[in-house]
């Protein structure tokens, strides 16, 4: 099936497809993936909107936080044959979905994969690690960057770790762990959330939304990451874009 006959079949199902979403950006304006395994890959973004976790470090609080920001503004329907056809229309290969929390969503999820995959894009999705994913999901193309949240997040601890959830990215063998960390003590908890779930590979990445914080913290936490043999991530779009929104 060609592009055009894919999008042309999602159009047919259009008012079934369509799914929240907070922003996209990386057509008009080029960016990268700023973390994780593909760190540095020039990337497009499709943010979708609505979360099922409060954490109080959030740093896109505009996909859920409703007493600080206006739904109306901050999100909008989209059709998965709409968003496939922004994403046809880069030549970039790697597309991001992320949130909030995009596996909400997961169910329109499948087609917007399948439309992506058949124009021969990759996708990886941007997860808190709190649902499962569909088995329809669990596809060549497709990746899992599984962020469960610490303490420090300001979310309580049988909200943001939910084993099976857990255990089923696991056992998918398509899924990268990767952790926000602040303090040795955080280093400390992954390690223990690790060995209890058998989570691997493991990712970490400084806390900090400018230059300075995650040189800082980069430098508290590098030997120990080091240390235990885990693999240590910048935020990139921190560093290249001051952590503008939209890059």
């Amino acid at each position: 099936m060609t592009v055009t006959e894919t999008i042309t079949e999602l159009l047919a199902d259009d008012a079934e497809s369509r799914l929240i979403v907070a922003e996209c950006f990386g057509v008009e304006v080029p960016t990268f993936q700023g973390e994780g395994p593909s760190c540095g890959h020039p990337a497009l973004f499709i943010r979708l909107s609505r979360c099922n976790l409060t954490c109080a470090q959030c740093d896109t609080k505009y996909t859920w936080d409703w007493s600080q920001f206006d739904p109306r503004k901050e999100s909008a329907k989209r059709s998965v044959a709409h968003l496939v056809a922004w994403a046809v229309s880069s030549p970039v290969e790697l597309v991001v979905i992320t949130g909030g929390e995009p596996l909400i969503q997961q169910a329109r999820l499948v087609p917007l994969c399948q439309g992506l995959i058949a124009a021969g894009k990759r996708v990886e999705f941007e997860t808190n690690g709190t649902i499962a994913p569909d088995p329809e999901l669990m596809v060549d193309g497709v990746r899992f960057n599984v962020s469960p949240k610490l303490a420090s997040f300001g979310v309580k601890v049988t909200k943001s770790i939910v084993p099976a959830a857990l255990e089923a990215f696991v056992a998918s063998g398509r899924a990268a762990f990767k952790f926000v960390a602040s303090t040795a003590a955080d280093l400390d908890r992954i390690e223990e959330l690790a060995d209890a779930h058998r989570l691997a590979p493991v990712w970490v990445m400084p806390e900090g939304t400018t230059p300075e914080k995650i040189t800082a913290t980069t430098r508290v936490l590098a030997d120990e990451v080091a240390a235990r043999h885990w693999h240590f991530t910048t935020r990139l779009h921190v560093l290249a874009f001051a952590d503008a929104r939209g890059r």
